[in-house]
């Protein structure tokens, strides 16, 4: 990363000018400039150079009547997922860092550039091309705190080509196998599961960790096949840092395994006489089904490792950290037993909740899940606050798993799926009544209906809720009118909000009840035959589907379908219900439009001239 490109060169200026103000300003170079008409590249000899180079000249320094711009040199094909920020306000809090880069996608990781600078530098790494591309548009000029911020893509080798998987050039194969260390073959380990592994290690033992220039946690990963990222830098004056751990299930469990061996020995060596617990960090969508019904998974952990484990508590989770610390102790040996089955359950939950993602964005095409923020990414917890609406990305917004707060154009595709597209034209709208405990009502409100106004925002969608049926009414109706997007949005809001709030336990998953109307000519082909629709419906889906017999069609001919279970299985069996509906309104148009022929039953030939 030590090639610079030097941007906005005046025609006048030659190689001598430039080799001048890099010796004026007393910074090597390795090679000679490479003077082009308006832009010049140059090698530096180290990270350290090139870095400084760009602090010192960078928009700062005029050449013939011109202010160079001075960046890394990326080539194309590694513009991929990194961006470098520079000029960051040196006051900034970590916090607002993350949650301002989490506005554009998911970050993978954030860490902060050594610099002679007063300003901050960081090097980030986002989930996908388009959110650092996103990044890159939006952030690079930007104005934080009197700050001009300054972004540029910087190498990423790991970065496969876009374009035909085959990796050759259009209209050509590739020319043999791809050589080793190129993108072909991953310079990374291959990640079975995209949750890693983050422990929380106490601050005086990260020095041991990273060993004398790097040399131990180089080791580690060398013997692991991991990538390990110490965030030594967050949280200045911590009593305890976290550390990323990348790679297969038994890469991470045998890096655990030795930064636990290099704690104990270093705390024999000064004499550190307190327990030293293993410490892992997990989103809170995932604890639930680690703790099990009554407790049942983590007692069995705790009975077949030897350990005795903890979780955090609920009210120490924010917007900004929505990850619950689950503290094991034991020897060495059963905590790394331990690691490694409660590992094993959080995976599980992550390939479930995939799971179910893919079925959902199947249902609904164009629909970008990933975008919301439904899972966590391998970076510290990032989320927006209900009085801050962020763009896609940033999770911790709502516990249930759903980041609240979207983009700032529509997340979907123009083309939806049949069950939300009408015959012609924009999606339609849709009522649903979702049904909430009555002592929710003032959360979803909130303080002078400021919440409810900002969801209703959100999620473009109109949102009310009912006046209650009677005063000792345990529950509450929520009216909500839009298009499927908007359902989508609103609905994952609501029962995340409920979660977040506590009128669900720890250990409950947030299971609510949706009423539908459908006409009811439909309604026999929602139950279909000897209830065999329905009943496909709810093994699909994994919610409960009634539709309540002997019912009186309201004013409109229509009756109600009543959907209960958690978000995701009640926005599966809406959807499918959508697409049964307009399967029935098509063939009634189709049957509208065909030409009625006359009472003799036969259309009238043509006669001939």
């Amino acid at each position: 990363m030590n090639k610079l490109y030097i941007g906005n060169v005046s025609a006048e200026a030659s190689e001598e000018d430039l080799e001048s103000i890099f010796k004026q300003w007393k910074i090597p170079h390795s090679g000679p400039f490479l003077v082009k008409t308006g832009y010049a590249f140059v090698d530096c000899p180290d990270e350290k150079a090139a870095m400084r180079a760009i602090d010192v000249l960078s928009g700062k320094v005029e050449l013939h009547g011109k202010v160079l711009e001075v960046e890394h040199s990326v080539p194309k094909r590694q513009r991929s997922c990194k961006l470098q920020i520079r000029n960051i306000p040196p006051h900034m809090q970590w916090e607002v860092l993350d949650g301002m880069l989490a506005q554009y996608g998911a970050v993978e990781s954030c860490e902060q550039v050594n610099t002679d600078t007063e300003t901050a530098v960081v090097n980030v790494r986002y989930a996908a091309r388009d959110h650092a591309r996103l990044a890159m548009e939006k952030l690079n000029g930007s104005m934080m705190e009197n700050y001009a911020l300054k972004v540029s893509y910087i190498p990423d080798e790991t970065a496969a080509p876009e374009g035909p998987p085959s990796g050759g050039r259009r209209g050509f194969n590739a020319r043999g196998p791809p050589r080793p260390g190129s993108p072909g073959l991953g310079a990374r380990p291959k990640v079975q599961s995209d949750i890693p592994l983050r422990v929380l290690v106490p601050t005086q033992f990260v020095g041991a960790i990273i060993g004398k220039e790097g040399a131990t946690i180089r080791n580690i990963t060398k013997q692991t096949h991991s990538k390990i990222d110490i965030h030594r830098k967050e949280n200045a004056g911590a009593a305890e840092k976290p550390i990323t751990i990348h790679s297969t299930p038994d890469g991470c469990s045998n890096a655990c395994r030795t930064i636990m061996d290099i704690m104990q020995k270093e705390a024999v060596d000064t004499k550190f006489t307190e327990e030293i617990p293993l410490k892992i960090l997990a989103h809170n969508n995932f604890v639930g089904r680690l703790i099990g019904k009554e407790g049942r998974n983590l007692k069995k952990i705790e009975q077949d490792t030897g350990t005795k484990i903890t979780i955090s508590p609920l009210q120490d989770l924010t917007l900004y950290n929505p990850e619950r610390t689950i503290t094991i102790k034991g020897s060495i040996e059963a905590c790394s037993r331990a690691e490694e089955e409660v590992m094993k359950k959080i995976r599980e939950s992550y390939d479930s909740d995939m799971a179910a993602m893919n079925l959902q964005s199947n249902l609904i095409p164009g629909l970008n899940l990933n975008a919301l923020g439904l899972f966590p990414s391998g970076a510290p917890g990032m989320g927006p606050s209900m009085a801050n609406v962020s763009p896609p990305g940033a999770h911790g917004g709502c516990s249930y798993g759903c980041s609240p707060y979207g983009a700032e154009g529509p997340f979907w595709a123009s083309m939806l799926s049949a069950s939300s597209q009408p015959l012609a034209g924009q999606p339609e709208s849709e009522t649903v009544h979702l049904f909430i405990p009555a002592l929710a009502v003032g959360a979803i409100i909130g303080k002078q209906g400021q919440h409810i106004k900002q969801l209703s925002h959100f999620a473009g969608a109109s949102i009310k809720i009912a006046p209650a049926e009677g005063m000792d009414a345990k529950q509450r109706m929520v009216i909500i009118v839009g298009p499927p997007e908007a359902q989508f949005k609103a609905q994952c809001r609501i029962f995340g909000k409920l979660k977040e709030e506590n009128f669900f336990g720890p250990k409950e998953e947030v299971k609510l009840e949706a009423h539908i109307k459908v006409p009811s000519f439909a309604a026999g082909r929602v139950i279909g035959k000897g209830g065999k629709t329905v009943n496909e419906l709810q093994n699909l889906t994994c919610a409960e589907v009634v539709v309540p017999r002997d019912q009186t069609p309201d004013e409109n001919d229509q009756v109600i379908v009543k959907i209960s279970g958690h978000f995701f299985a009640c926005q599966l069996a809406q959807r499918k219900i959508q697409e049964i509906l307009t399967q029935v309104r098509r063939q009634q148009h189709q049957q509208q439009q065909q030409p009625k022929s006359p009472s003799g039953g036969q259309p009238p030939t043509p006669r001939r001239k």
